[in-house]
């Protein structure tokens, strides 16, 4: 899985636009197209930044794409949340710029590719689950779809980044609450009974997770890059740990004992061999781990069961001393966030803060607090038509200052020792001059806050799925006409990834039945091109919900964690009906209470406002 190193760097002309030079390699191979993912070969969202190979190609930043480059055509995919910002930053002459859902890539492909054509692509970042839908789409044009050894891309990417090397460091037992051998018994007994030999994990977060250890690969993720194969041989799980041998030291070794080894990345192939000859089945995850691994293992003659990855679901519970620490992380953000509110509403209609201040100031406040780390994510800053991009990143060419009669959105977390935060505020900026919401942005405001009511309030029995609950979020919208086009909850790990699965809530479908100590987000919004975006967005915790007289069935409901107060002046109270008052105004109450201790006391003058019962 070696990847070449650059050793040298040359300065590019104006000939060498990547599109050309790819376009070049890939003739020199005897292909006709080459398929560029925005991913990693850890199937990550986040990636470092050697692995940004479709920014380095297209241009484009955000965190899900893909590129599809052909002789005569290219073209760059993204979903909703995205559309403006590709759109801005591609060159459209060069490539199509196109949604996911709507123009799906597969589909794309098979109207352009001749008859024999050969698609080349890394096997190291494609899963299989997403690659079928290529061979499917080649396989109508009698094409042939080629894995290349080395990718291509990187082969022209003569000044591109070396790999990460960020130290492992173990993640204490005050903050994880089980240690790993415990994890680690509980997932081979559950192997046992499949009658599955060992599990092979290429996710950094479940590899982190199981053996509580954290890294600094990835930007604003402490994610350790690795793969790891857990054994069922014996109730301890032995584990064979594959990173980078400049990561690993005697303080990692002793955090993880005698029952897991670290090997070098080098000595992969050779294991998944070894494993394959012993016989007994190699659990897979098709959707999360790469075609390498299948390719390497059939090759070996070895027994695949393809399956979930299993740490994914009992990450997704968090026990007890997660749930607290992320409480107690909430509690600690709130404050910041209320901290700066209360700033932005004193200085904002003075003039001069922009949306790049804006999120220093914030992100300065945050790092004060105990156990702070890093952001979860790159604030998402965006004053008037800057906020309808959904993940809209300021940078000096687009920078606006925040003037009154401007909605403003931020969307914003921190990583923390004890939890991962993402929380979403849209505001009212206001003027010496008396400017006030227009009708329209209270209508959409109130709307998105009772989607975002809906599913905070709402009960479900035990083996509901977030896309049941979808709709919810949407309904006040839909009687308008009007929609969002992302989902409407994400999981969101502990001290781990902002976005996390297999749980969220969203109309594709595809998570799992929300259990018991499950995180989510709960981030309806509306986007009007041109003039401003709104999202309120706090993070809940699945609960078990209290038990109603002559109920049949058990029921969750959902804990809200986020503290942060939702902004009066953008409400139309006419719209809300007396149980949504009722929420609103306990939740500002819990909001007051919590606080107002812990800030400064022109932030408690400003929160006793904000929290004003209607």
């Amino acid at each position: 899985m070696s990847r070449k190193k650059k050793k040298a760097c040359r300065k590019s002309s104006a000939k060498d636009v990547p599109l050309a030079l790819l376009r070049a390699e890939l003739a020199r191979r005897g292909l006709d197209g080459f398929i560029v993912p925005h991913t990693d070969e850890y199937q990550n969202e986040h990636l470092p930044l050697h692995a940004e190979r479709l920014a380095w190609l297209t241009g484009f930043t955000g965190s899900t794409g893909l590129a599809l480059v052909l002789e005569n055509h290219a073209a760059v995919f993204t979903d909703g949340r995205y559309t403006l910002q590709l759109a801005a930053e591609t060159d459209t002459s060069l490539f199509t710029p196109l949604h996911l859902t709507d123009d799906p890539p597969p589909d794309w492909l098979a109207k352009r590719i001749n008859r024999g054509a050969r698609v080349g692509y890394d096997p190291w970042l494609h899963s299989p689950d997403e690659l079928g839908k290529f061979k499917k789409a080649c396989a109508w044009v009698n094409a042939l779809l080629v894995p290349c050894k080395d990718n291509p891309l990187d082969a022209v990417w003569v000044d591109q980044p070396l790999p990460p090397a960020a130290p492992m460091v173990p993640h204490d037992l005050t903050f994880t609450g089980k240690n790993s051998m415990e994890k680690r018994c509980d997932l081979v007994a559950d192997l046992k009974k499949q009658g599955i030999a060992a599990a092979v994990l290429t996710a950094p977060d479940s590899i982190a997770w199981l053996l509580n250890i954290r890294g600094g690969d990835v930007d604003h993720t402490p994610l350790p890059l690795c793969f790891a194969i857990l054994h069922a041989s014996t109730p301890a799980g032995p584990v064979d740990l594959f990173l980078d041998p400049a990561k690993g030291s005697k303080t990692l070794d002793k955090h993880l004992g005698v029952d897991v080894q670290r090997h070098a990345f080098g000595g992969l192939e050779q294991a998944l061999d070894r494993l394959s000859a012993a016989g007994g089945k190699i659990l897979l995850d098709p959707a999360r781990s790469a075609v390498w691994f299948f390719d390497r293992i059939a090759a070996a003659k070895g027994e695949i069961k393809r399956g979930a990855d299993p740490c994914q679901l009992p990450k997704a519970c968090k026990n007890e001393v997660e749930l607290d620490g992320m409480r107690a992380a909430h509690l600690r953000d709130g404050a910041s966030l209320v901290t700066f509110l209360a700033w932005l509403a004193r200085t904002a209609p003075e003039g001069g803060i922009t949306e790049i201040t804006a999120a220093d100031k914030l992100e300065s406040m945050r790092r004060g607090n105990d156990y702070f780390m890093n952001l979860s994510f790159p604030t998402i800053s965006g004053s008037g038509p800057n906020g309808a991009i959904v993940h809209y990143r300021a940078s000096e060419e687009t920078n606006r200052e925040l003037v009154p009669g401007d909605i403003y959105l931020f969307d914003s977390g921190g990583q923390y020792l004890d939890g991962t935060t993402d929380v979403t505020r849209t505001v009212f900026i206001s003027g010496t001059s008396g400017e006030t919401p227009t009708p329209q942005q209270r209508d959409r405001f109130t709307r998105v806050l009772k989607g975002h009511i809906a599913i905070a309030t709402t009960r479900f029995p035990q083996g509901t799925r977030g896309e049941q609950l979808d709709t919810l979020a949407r309904a006040p919208l839909w009687r308008e006409g009007i929609d969002f086009d992302h989902g409407t909850g994400h999981g969101v790990g502990s001290y781990l990834c902002v976005h996390e699965g297999p749980q969220r809530i969203s109309k594709l479908g595809g998570g799992v039945a929300l259990s018991s100590g499950m995180i989510l987000s709960n981030e309806p919004g509306y986007y009007k091109t041109g003039a401003y975006g709104i999202r309120i967005e706090s993070l809940l915790v699945v609960s078990p919900a209290p038990k109603v007289k002559g109920a049949e069935h058990a029921m969750l409901a959902f804990e809200t964690i986020t503290l942060v107060p939702i902004d009066r002046a953008l409400i139309a109270l006419d719209l809300l009906e007396a149980g949504e008052i009722s929420w609103l105004n306990a939740y500002h109450a819990r909001v007051h209470e919590a606080l107002t201790s812990v800030v400064d006391a022109k932030t408690a003058a400003w929160l006793k406002v904000a929290t004003e019962p209607f």
